[in-house]
């Protein structure tokens, strides 16, 4: 019998500890940060992916087939205008603009001959003409014969005839000298064409030749960039775009971890008629030190100030089935509450529907769990 009496009372020991516990754990109150649901004004932003782009883009190619002699840059490497960045292969076309230089120097020798040429001519017409008006007269008073004065008058149409032909000789000589001028401008420019400049200040971004590589007209050897011409191209739903606005101030962050301020630069005027999206170009404020043509960024685009019910960004959570929401507090109990957000930023996040404004809610809902009784601290 003492055995048993010392069995019920160590039953009813351990009964009496559980339910104390018990009753500990169900009355207890955990103090947690609280916040109610207020009226507050946030910064409303579109945000989505993009690829850093250039918007002047330049590539130096052969306009001649040729040989690279020379690549006076690198990737990375900065130029300035009129910089020489490619030598190609340039002594025939050299050889053929001296040739043309000569045939100048004898053309030019050549109008002068025929230039000459004319002048005799013309002296030897006004002679003609003199004898011819001198017979005329001799022949009226009988001191010539006839004959002698029809010999003048052939002489004199035969000296107009020399005239022109010389006329004409002349021409097609300054006709020639005309074509060669027009030679030696293409010679001297193809000469031209052997030296790649660069166009403007600039960075290196591929070469894509090395000397002793043959290119073919349009081959490209260099591709440059203004750093100050980069920007990021992203798209944004129709729905969307009418928020957006050029000059509107936005936030890029490059795959590399570094976030710099952009502005809105451009919105295409025409959307993809698959994904219902328009292009939207945010140029950087000030270009990151490093930065790769076609590199990924996050582009967050700050559309204007929005205003309604807010509660600390703190307070986002989700129940077990991932729906969002918060923990609001109904008396001294937390219980989850679905809720549709807004935009979010400086701390706070718009709610769209689900909290009225005096509704209590945790402030910060990490680790806390439903049904809990909470306190503030």
């Amino acid at each position: 019998m003492t055995r048993q009496r010392w069995l019920l009372l160590a039953i009813a020991a351990l009964l009496a500890a559980g339910g104390s516990l018990l009753a500990w754990r169900l009355l207890r109150t955990v103090p947690v940060p609280l916040a109610q649901v207020t009226r507050a004004a946030v910064m409303a932003q579109v945000d989505g992916p993009g690829t850093v782009q250039a918007r002047v883009p330049v590539t130096l190619s052969a306009r001649l087939t040729s040989t690279v002699v020379q690549v006076a840059a690198d990737v990375g490497d900065s130029v300035a205008p009129g910089q020489v960045l490619v030598v190609l292969e340039a002594r025939d076309l050299a050889a053929r603009h001296d040739a043309v230089l000569r045939q100048q120097d004898s053309m030019a020798r050549q109008v002068d001959a025929a230039a000459a040429a004319v002048r005799k001519a013309d002296a030897e017409l006004e002679l003609a003409r003199v004898r011819e008006r001198r017979d005329a007269d001799l022949q009226q008073q009988g001191f010539v014969s006839r004959a002698s004065l029809d010999a003048s008058l052939a002489g004199a149409r035969s000296a107009e005839a020399a005239l022109q032909g010389a006329g004409a000789a002349l021409a097609a000589r300054r006709a020639d000298q005309a074509a060669l001028a027009q030679e030696l401008v293409v010679a001297r420019a193809q000469v031209g064409y052997m030296q790649l400049a660069a166009p403007m200040s600039g960075i290196v971004i591929q070469r894509l030749a090395e000397p002793g590589t043959t290119v073919a007209p349009g081959t490209p050897i260099l591709r440059l960039v203004d750093p100050r011409s980069l920007w990021v191209a992203t798209r944004v739903d129709e729905a969307l775009v009418d928020r957006v606005a050029v000059g509107q101030p936005a936030t890029i962050r490059l795959r590399s971890g570094s976030t710099v301020p952009g502005r809105v630069a451009r919105i295409a005027m025409q959307s993809d008629a698959a994904t219902r999206e328009l292009d939207v170009h945010v140029g950087f404020v000030s270009a990151p030190p490093r930065v790769a043509i076609d590199q990924e960024a996050e582009v967050r685009i700050d559309v204007g100030r929005e205003e309604g019910l807010a509660v600390p960004t703190g307070a986002l959570t989700h129940d077990a089935a991932g729906r969002p929401g918060v923990l609001q507090v109904v008396e001294g109990r937390t219980r989850f509450v679905p809720v549709r957000f807004g935009p979010a930023s400086e701390g706070v996040v718009l709610v769209r529907s689900g909290l009225a404004q005096g509704d209590t809610v945790v402030a910060n809902a990490s680790g806390v769990k439903p049904g809990l009784r909470v306190r503030a601290p």
